[in-house]
């Protein structure tokens, strides 16, 4: 479980978050959702330890994130960014094996870890073990992204849009594999923007707005008039899931 309670963040004149507060449930996906700029990304920082903030906690497990050292951080928290720099020209299982280096095993040994092996394989990049991941494509990248994070085996992942650069089998794909972490009593945080996915495949939302957590609910509770509230569009429901549909006219 990883509860975050009043964050804020300041840089400068910037005012990033303000108190945010939400739980995010062990066995559960929860999806982070909001307008660009609500503070999605930088809440999700501030949970990976990566973004300091100027108040309020963050508990991983119970434990206060600001008390762990970066080792025992890296081993309850996976993190996968939403920005994916350019890969130098090592083989796709050498860069996923970075996902062990928490444990401090060698080269050779992280490389032919289990869980490497296993994280190419649910990414779908088995196949791609052996190519340089400078050769890659934009959707391939994000893929190996996620498996450097699975790699690691911690209770907690955090994903910043990890589906946004994939094609919609791929996308699908990916979803199907949160659940599946999930239900083996993982806890996965994601900032997604497509509302069909999102209501599709997580079991709590976490709404976000003007760097406020405005409130969580299940995907069964949202709204169009809460839709409207946060995003200033109108929406069409597609069986039990919304799609952005025109903008709203207060908005236009």
């Amino acid at each position: 479980m990883l509860t975050v309670t009043a964050l804020s963040c300041q840089i400068g004149q910037n005012t990033l978050l303000r108190s945010a507060s939400a739980t995010f449930p062990a066995g559960c996906v929860t999806g982070l959702i909001g307008p660009n700029g609500a503070g999605k990304s930088t809440l999700l920082r501030i949970m990976a330890g990566l973004t300091v903030p100027t108040t309020g906690t963050v508990l991983v497990q119970g434990h206060p994130l600001a008390a762990l050292t970066p080792m025992e951080r890296a081993r309850l928290l996976a993190y996968m960014p939403q920005d994916i720099p350019p890969f130098p020209p090592m083989p796709v299982r050498e860069i996923a094996s970075l996902g062990r280096l928490p444990y401090g095993e060698g080269a050779s040994q992280a490389e032919h870890h289990p869980a490497v092996g296993r994280a190419l394989a649910l990414t779908g990049l088995r196949a791609l073990a052996g190519r340089a991941a400078d050769q890659l494509s934009g959707g391939e990248r994000a893929r190996l992204m996620l498996a450097r994070a699975l790699s690691t085996e911690t209770p907690v992942l955090l994903a910043d849009e990890a589906v946004a650069a994939l094609d919609p089998a791929h996308a699908l794909s990916v979803m199907h594999l949160l659940r599946a972490l999930a239900a083996e009593g993982r806890c996965i945080v994601l900032v997604i923007h497509d509302l069909l996915l999102a209501t599709r495949f997580c079991d709590q939302l976490v709404l976000m707005k003007d760097g406020e957590t405005v409130r969580s609910l299940p995907p069964s509770g949202l709204t169009e008039d809460i839709l409207q509230s946060v995003y200033g569009v109108t929406t069409r429901r597609i069986e039990q899931g919304w799609v952005p549909w025109d903008l709203a006219k207060a908005s236009r």
